[in-house]
């Protein structure tokens, strides 16, 4: 008898993977809050033998180096990655024993790396499930792009090889254990569900239903913007990320609170954006807790910007520290807790600014008001249409861009809310005059906005490949009358919104 036990990183939209037997287990993945992974491993009363890693991750730092530390598992990690620890080398077809007839074979499945390694459990022999890392996920595969530029339709083409192989080789009941497609970035579509089999993927996913070229072709097509910090995670992986520290940083009071934003660091307020719009430290940005921080701090800020982080409880900035430490903001500078009261000078008052809907918006154009609609979605997003007249700038490119919005009162929106909130902290601390539209763009053809849409002459991809080169161009386009759309939402889906 076998378990796998899934431990999800929400924020991040990625999953590792605690399996094992009666007595003894091995972790696949593991995410740097290996505290939780520990507390598992005990709650089951099982010993953690072996740590193994799929590929050197772009996306998140690891704590495969200190679990295997701690634990004196060993480490498995592929061949053929270029890392400068201690590791136990696993080439295609090795096998590591788990716990009694229970093993782990590594399977090569290059594609997401070149390196990468899918790693199967053998149950007397027979496969019950196979750890497939950024290789065959839930209706799709992870991306090819983030290795190196020249590489990418060779691993595109790798991808479809290593999912054909994994597809031949076992049975249509084995279970499939990714560890991206959840909504993380590293995958290169919206997860497609919860949980799968070889034979459920074999019925249904891209990498096996179509031939090489129109996968490659598609697959490349519909790629989507990278996260800046991925260029500090895999190098950081590759030399094995220091150990977590998780105290609580020190607390700032509202004269170093001024001091710290006077000197150019970003104090961010953790809270919802509702209650940071009605009121907030002047030049604080937004970024909710249980909205996805990491991945947009870590991916806005520039690398290295001390943090100081400001909550409603000290269990909120817990969170949010840990959560930023996964992706290698480790300690931030400073932390206060309270609401902007505690924050704020005596005497002074929080700023604010107003909250709408796409029917405020479409009533605003109406009257005649000096309007800036400014949309900060992702290219991809934008490829599928978007309000006529409106200003294109990505949320994750407006705190350098900021100079670049017309004048007059700007009305942000994104696909729901949560972005457009963080694109308003950012031009509201740049002294701009701001409205949040905190509602879902699928509203806005029905408030009476005229939305454009893309008319697509030629292949039906040729927005996604505009978009994955960083274009911000969409093809022929034409004004389509509010009655004959469909509601647009979110191209990503899933917790990118």
């Amino acid at each position: 008898m076998f378990f796998a036990e899934v431990l999800e990183t929400g924020g991040l939209g990625n999953r590792s993977y605690l399996v094992g037997g009666a007595r003894a287990a091995v972790v696949v993945d593991p995410p740097r809050d290996i505290d939780r992974v520990i507390a598992a491993a005990a709650r089951r009363g099982v010993r953690i033998v072996a740590v193994a890693e799929t590929h050197v991750h772009n996306d998140y730092l690891t704590g495969g180096p200190e679990l295997a530390r701690l634990t004196g598992a060993r480490y498995l990690v592929p061949a053929g990655a270029d890392v400068t620890y201690a590791r136990v080398p696993m080439a295609d077809g090795e096998v590591e024993p788990v716990d009694g007839e229970l093993a782990l074979r590594a399977v090569a499945t290059p594609g997401h790396t070149p390196h990468h390694t899918s790693y199967v459990l053998q149950d007397a022999g027979r496969a019950v499930a196979v750890c497939t890392g950024g290789s065959l996920l839930i209706g799709g595969v992870g991306r090819p792009d983030l290795v190196e530029p020249r590489l990418t339709e060779r691993l595109a083409r790798a991808q479809h090889a290593s999912a054909h192989r994994l597809a031949a080789e076992l049975d249509d009941e084995v279970a499939v254990l990714p560890t991206h497609g959840f909504g993380s970035f590293c995958s290169s579509a919206p997860g497609g569900g919860a949980q799968s089999t070889i034979g459920a993927e074999r019925a249904s996913n891209p990498a096996l239903v179509q031939d090489v070229d129109t996968f490659v072709k598609d697959l490349l097509a519909g790629l989507d913007d990278v996260p800046a910090y991925y260029a500090h995670m895999g190098p950081a992986n590759a030399g094995g990320p220091a150990p977590l520290d998780l105290t609580a940083p020190p607390r700032a009071d509202a004269d170093e609170l001024a001091r710290r934003l006077a000197a150019g660091e970003w104090v961010v307020d953790l809270r919802h954006r509702v209650a940071f719009a009605a009121g907030h430290v002047a030049g604080a940005y937004n970024f909710e807790a249980d909205g996805q921080l990491a991945t947009y701090l870590a991916w806005m800020i520039p690398w290295g910007r001390p943090v100081t982080l400001l909550g409603e409880s000290a269990e909120q900035v817990g969170r949010a520290q840990r959560e930023l430490a996964r992706v290698g903001i480790d300690r931030p500078a400073a932390a206060a807790v309270g609401s902007p009261a505690d924050w704020i000078a005596p005497g002074a008052a929080p700023v604010s600014f107003a909250r709408a809907t796409f029917a405020d918006l479409a009533a605003a154009r109406r009257r005649g008001e000096d309007v800036v609609v400014l949309d900060v979605r992702r290219d991809s997003e934008r490829a599928a249409g978007w309000i006529e007249g409106s200003v294109h700038i990505p949320v994750h490119q407006i705190h350098r861009r900021s100079a670049e919005v017309p004048a007059g009162t700007v009305w942000v929106h994104c696909a729901g809310g949560m972005r457009a909130a963080i694109a308003a902290s950012v031009l509201d601390a740049v002294g701009r005059d701001v409205v949040a539209v905190d509602d879902g763009y699928g509203a806005a053809g029905g408030a009476g906005l005229a939305l454009v849409t893309p008319v697509m002459h030629g292949a039906a991809g040729a927005a996604g490949a505009a978009g994955a080169a960083g274009a911000a161009v969409v093809p022929v386009a034409a004004v389509v009358p509010v009655a004959l759309l469909a509601p647009v939402t979110s191209a990503a889906g899933g917790s990118r919104c």
